[in-house]
């Protein structure tokens, strides 16, 4: 293993203005090793926690399970209801969309489920956005016309798995 080397306290933001680089051209490894480096130096910057979030979730469609743990374990970092609950919405969101994307039987009602929680998660962070913070307003609304959009999102039927076992001659 190797010794990784510290950033200075000096290079902290344009450090976190690399990793926002690296995350726009789609480079979500990079970013997050840069979001590790800062964090080593200051634990708990808010700013490098949230860019280490997203780039995790950026992560999803190639690797699904490692990342969203390991984001959900950043999100308990976050300080303040507000920014706990709404990238709690956001992580569940990504998700939905990759079960959305990956397709196959019961993807759907997944995907469906999925969307739900982000927008209940959004609908909570509204009650404690900042005045004049729409973003949880925002998600909820894109979350909605997903679903509105693809047919094959629905809830799962209640009661569809019938026993032959169970059914007797008349």
């Amino acid at each position: 293993m190797f010794q990784h080397k510290p950033l200075s306290q000096e290079g902290i933001p344009a450090a976190l203005e690399k990793a926002e680089r690296y995350r726009l051209l789609n480079e979500p490894v990079e970013a997050e090793s840069i979001c590790l480096d800062i964090l080593e130096v200051e634990t708990e910057n808010q700013q490098a926690l949230i860019m280490l979030l997203l780039a995790l979730t950026d992560q999803f469609e190639q690797r699904l399970n490692k990342p969203y743990r390991q984001a959900c374990g950043v999100l308990d970092r976050l300080q303040g209801d507000y920014h706990r609950t709404y990238y709690d919405g956001i992580i569940r969101e990504r998700r939905a969309k990759v079960h959305l994307k990956r397709g196959g039987p019961g993807s759907g009602h997944v995907a469906y489920d999925w969307f739900q929680q982000a927008m209940a998660c959004f609908d909570k962070a509204m009650a404690h956005s900042p005045e004049g913070n729409d973003d949880a307003i925002l998600r909820w609304n894109t979350c909605a016309r997903i679903i509105d959009r693809h047919a094959e999102l629905r809830p799962e039927p209640q009661d569809v798995h019938v026993s032959f076992l169970d059914e007797r001659p008349q």
